[in-house]
């Protein structure tokens, strides 16, 4: 058996230090849990999958992975990791450095009630407390300090009340001290975002909505908003949103970097609160081995989720495509992040000079590379219709029947023409009424 003992450094400014460390530690294996204000984790199976103790112990206790320093012991039992975490200021790190026996006895948590008892008769470490007679400990200390002297010796089964990890993140966090501005609180927040990323992992999940809340000092305001859910608390809130699921703390501190820098505090922040709103299983990714397939930097959707929190969302438009025939119904102009997110379709219109994309139309279809807002009416001359001159019809009719459940039918018949002046255009006749009118709808470039 191979027992790890953390105590992670008590600071006040961070956030509940232990339970990030159960988060991590829950990573390497599943036997985690509390004693007293240490943890301690059972890792001899989880061993072999991460390549022997000592990588093992390098992937715990990597630089950018845990929150909070820590100081660890290690031992064949859980109590004797913890007895030697607690000797010499923890910097006892093999776990052959001390034998169990030469452990004092204050060390062993059921001993400490009797210690004035066991220092005058000499008892100072576990040796020689177990060297007396198991009948005589029973009658004096009571059957529990045998009995942990069997669990310390690995005479005994250890039993703990194993800790799990949650289902949603919900992390508080006090301030050293109070905030005034809202930028400000991206310092608090990247010590949340770290643990949620210790959590993520732990989940082997990624992050698709989280919220950020912010308790304000309601004696420094008139015009608070109340949150009944909060004991009376007057509350701030942020939303942040992205559209692929990610362990990347980095993307999510710049946007909220972003987000928050449009935020004015009406008083002074004292608590800050991260809580998970939707979460989504990561799939593994394969990485190439070839240099050149490598990425780096940004990927296309930070880069927009970072635009459209700087600029504001309506600054950063996407195409989307619509299920219709009718060539000026086939895409609108929306949102980039709220498209990526949702892939619904907007209701906002195609604007002058938009580009017409062509995607998923059927394979003979002679689409153009650019749509007029409008289509342009087009004067006819001895039939032909005339744009700079009269044009030529090179390919046609395309006909084209939709619109009538809307109750804007479009009956069209579309050709390509050639412009002695303009070049190939794409123009249609009108179907409808007793005179068919020629239209210009298109370029092609």
């Amino acid at each position: 058996m191979h027992w790890i003992a953390l105590q992670p450094a008590s600071d006040a400014s961070l956030a509940d230090a232990t339970t990030a460390w159960a988060w991590r530690a829950l990573q390497f294996t599943p036997m985690v849990a509390r004693l007293e204000s240490a943890l301690v984790m059972e890792v001899s199976a989880s061993e072999r999958l991460f390549g022997g103790s000592m990588s093992l112990l390098a992937k715990l206790f990597e630089p950018n992975g845990p929150i909070a320093p820590v100081e660890y012991a290690q031992g064949t039992t859980s109590l004797i990791a913890f007895g030697r975490l607690q000797c010499a200021g923890a910097q006892v790190h093999s776990a052959d450095a001390m034998p169990a026996d030469a452990l004092p006895v204050h060390t062993l948590a059921a001993a400490r009630a009797h210690l004035p008892t066991l220092a005058r008769l000499g008892i100072a470490n576990w040796g020689q407390l177990r060297a007396l007679p198991r009948g005589g400990l029973v009658r004096r200390f009571g059957a529990g300090l045998v009995d942990a002297l069997d669990c310390a010796y690995g005479q005994r089964a250890e039993v703990y009340p194993w800790l799990t990890l949650p289902e949603v993140f919900d992390a508080p966090l006090e301030l050293a001290a109070s905030v005034e501005t809202a930028t400000a609180l991206l310092f608090g927040a990247r010590r949340l975002l770290a643990q949620l990323q210790v959590w993520l992992r732990a989940r082997q999940r990624g992050v698709l909505a989280l919220e950020l809340l912010w308790e304000l000092d309601a004696r420094r305001s008139n015009a608070l908003h109340v949150d009944a859910h909060h004991s009376g608390g007057a509350q701030g809130r942020l939303e942040l949103r992205t559209a692929q699921p990610t362990q990347d703390m980095a993307h999510l501190a710049r946007l909220l970097s972003e987000q928050l820098a449009r935020v004015t505090l009406p008083a002074p922040v004292l608590h800050l609160r991260m809580r998970s709103l939707q979460t989504q299983p990561l799939a593994g990714e394969s990485i190439s081995l070839l240099p050149e397939d490598v990425r780096h930097g940004d990927s296309l959707h930070q880069l927009l989720e970072r635009l459209s929190a700087r600029l504001g969302p309506e600054q950063v438009r996407s195409v989307q495509l619509h299920a219709d025939h009718r060539p000026e119904r086939m895409q609108s102009w929306c949102a980039a992040v709220s498209a990526t997110q949702s892939g619904a379709a907007c209701a906002h219109s195609t604007g002058a000079g938009g580009r017409f994309d062509s995607k998923n139309v059927p394979q003979n279809a002679l689409y153009p590379t650019w749509l007029l807002a409008m289509p342009m009416r087009l004067t006819v001359h001895q039939g032909l219709p005339q744009h700079q001159g009269p044009l030529t019809l090179l390919a046609g009719p395309q006909r084209l029947e939709a619109g009538w459940l809307e109750g804007e039918a479009a009956l069209r018949d579309y050709y390509v023409a050639r412009s002695a002046k303009a070049g190939l255009l794409w123009v249609y006749r009108e179907r409808l009424g007793v005179q068919a009118f020629w239209y210009l709808h298109g370029i092609f470039a």
